[in-house]
């Protein structure tokens, strides 16, 4: 029984659902810094709707996926999937994936129906509850199935790092912010960087499977100049955001990070020429490199406000 629970929970890939619980609260902080007062049991319920939404996400992700995860030969601990189902751990199948998204999409309606009418939001809400469901549903399932159209990445990283963190600040607020338009843009093209360097493991495994993420489409050499790219530019738009408005203490937070952002663009370019490099490192590098930015971020907006 414990083995299933464990098997259970890496297909669940609960490390992911940190992501959502710090974006979720940097909306709210920032919400908080420009003076409104957080209801608890409005955020708790949001929250809920977030990571039950992740969870669908997950297991869909895993359900749909089956057929390159299986050809997965370079699986890391973010990229490939948990690896459970192709593997038959504990006796689990597609239709156990499919059945747990199916409960979390009754808990994520179920919150969304208590936010909409229980708690009175604002249409904003519900706008932002309209488009966070259909980015994440579709991401994996047909018929749009983003991830293999080469426009998942910017799906996601939308979803995850833009209309999460607008989530958390509507409900407190009511109404759009530019503050948090300046807090979340570097953390979109960061969020979108780390999903190109998921996909460099895979590469391989989704050409097999015909897959068309972005890398497959548009190859790795001109993806490694994609990745390099849009962290010059989330670097760049940092920058650019202290100027007009975000605050010095929240701007210092990209720049602490400066040196994980260098340190990924070395590793993709030791790779484009060759090099041999480590999918493990370059996988963690992405994933703290959009993480620690993000609670920094979190952080500084609440010893601020």
């Amino acid at each position: 029984m414990f083995k299933k629970v464990v098997a259970f929970v890496r297909l669940s890939r609960p490390i992911f659902l940190l992501g959502g619980v710090i974006l979720y609260a940097l909306g709210a902080l920032v919400a908080r810094y420009e003076g409104y007062p957080l209801d608890p049991g409005l955020y708790l319920m949001g929250q809920l709707f977030v990571t039950s939404l992740q969870l669908m996400t997950h297991y869909l992700n895993e359900y749909w996926d089956m057929a390159a995860d299986q050809l997965n030969t370079s699986r890391t601990l973010f990229s490939g999937g948990s690896g459970i189902l192709p593997d038959g751990q504990q006796g689990f199948t597609p239709e156990t994936a499919f059945t747990a998204a199916v409960v979390c999409l009754a808990i994520n309606s179920a919150a969304a129906i208590m936010l909409i009418f229980q708690y009175q939001t604002s249409p904003g809400v519900w706008a932002v509850l309209l488009l966070g469901f259909l980015g994440s549903f579709f991401y994996s399932s047909p018929p749009l199935q983003f991830s293999g159209t080469g426009y998942g990445e910017a799906v996601a990283s939308v979803v995850v790092a833009g209309l999460v963190p607008a989530l958390g600040h509507l409900l407190q607020t009511g109404h759009p912010s530019w503050m948090l338009v300046l807090a979340t843009a570097p953390l979109i093209i960061f969020h979108y960087a780390m999903l190109i360097a998921f996909e460099f493991p895979d590469f391989l495994t989704d050409e097999a499977a015909g897959k068309k993420t972005l890398l497959v489409r548009v190859g790795r050499r001109v993806g490694a100049s994609i990745h390099n790219g849009l962290i010059a530019l989330a670097l760049g738009l940092a920058t650019v955001a202290s100027f007009i408005g975000l605050p010095a203490q929240v701007a210092i937070s990209v720049a602490i990070t400066a040196p994980l952002s260098v340190w990924q663009i070395i590793t993709i370019r030791r790779m484009r020429r060759g090099e041999p490099i480590s999918f493990h490192r370059l996988t963690l590098g992405a994933v703290i490199l959009f993480a620690l930015t993000a609670y920094l971020m979190a952080f500084s907006f609440w010893v601020i406000g």
